[in-house]
């Protein structure tokens, strides 16, 4: 793929890597309809911000993470739907029950952020810098290798070992409490 001027072959890179990227949004969304529906998106924003990206290797993992950001703030409206319902029925006079969840969900929500906080805490410092840089900062994993300085693929090792160990402890907490 080779730059124009200043222009990237956007239709040959994104005709190259949609496909791949339908593939993940299909399991990030769970439906083909908000994976189609993130994919277009996604292909929209990265076609209007073209000029930010740097190197036509990298338009797989650029369009990706805007494939997972647009795939979350689907997922994020969704969960406000009802909410946003409510309030327009309240508008119109309608007197509701408080929208507050149940304590003891919110109990389990706060069991759980604590028990995420202590798992990225037992990491390894080398392995909890690339965990929170890439999952929880949602850095490219590009960005964070040369921010540590370290190649792409030992941050990838780093980034697997880190989440095998998350979700070994998140596992162990949860099947603690469910006995």
């Amino acid at each position: 793929m080779s730059r124009t001027g200043s222009q990237f072959d956007f239709e040959a890179l994104a005709n190259q890597h949609k496909d791949a990227i339908y593939r993940q949004m299909l399991r990030a969304c769970g439906n083909r309809e908000d994976a189609e529906d993130v994919l277009i998106e996604a292909l929209l924003r990265a076609y209007q911000h073209l000029d930010s990206l740097r190197a036509a290797e990298s338009f797989r993992g650029w369009l990706a993470i805007i494939a997972r950001r647009v795939c979350s703030n689907l997922r994020e409206r969704e969960r406000l739907q009802p909410l946003l319902r409510l309030t327009e029925l309240e508008e119109k006079g309608h007197d509701l029950a408080s929208p507050t969840p149940a304590m003891e969900e919110q109990m389990d929500a706060r069991y759980l952020q604590t028990v995420l906080r202590d798992a990225v805490k037992a990491l390894p410092p080398r392995l909890r810098e690339v965990y929170q840089r890439r999952d929880m900062d949602e850095q490219p994993g590009e960005q964070v290798a040369a921010e540590l300085k370290i190649s792409l693929a030992a941050m990838k090792s780093r980034l697997h070992r880190a989440r095998l160990m998350v979700r070994q402890r998140l596992d162990e907490a949860l099947l603690g409490r469910a006995i």
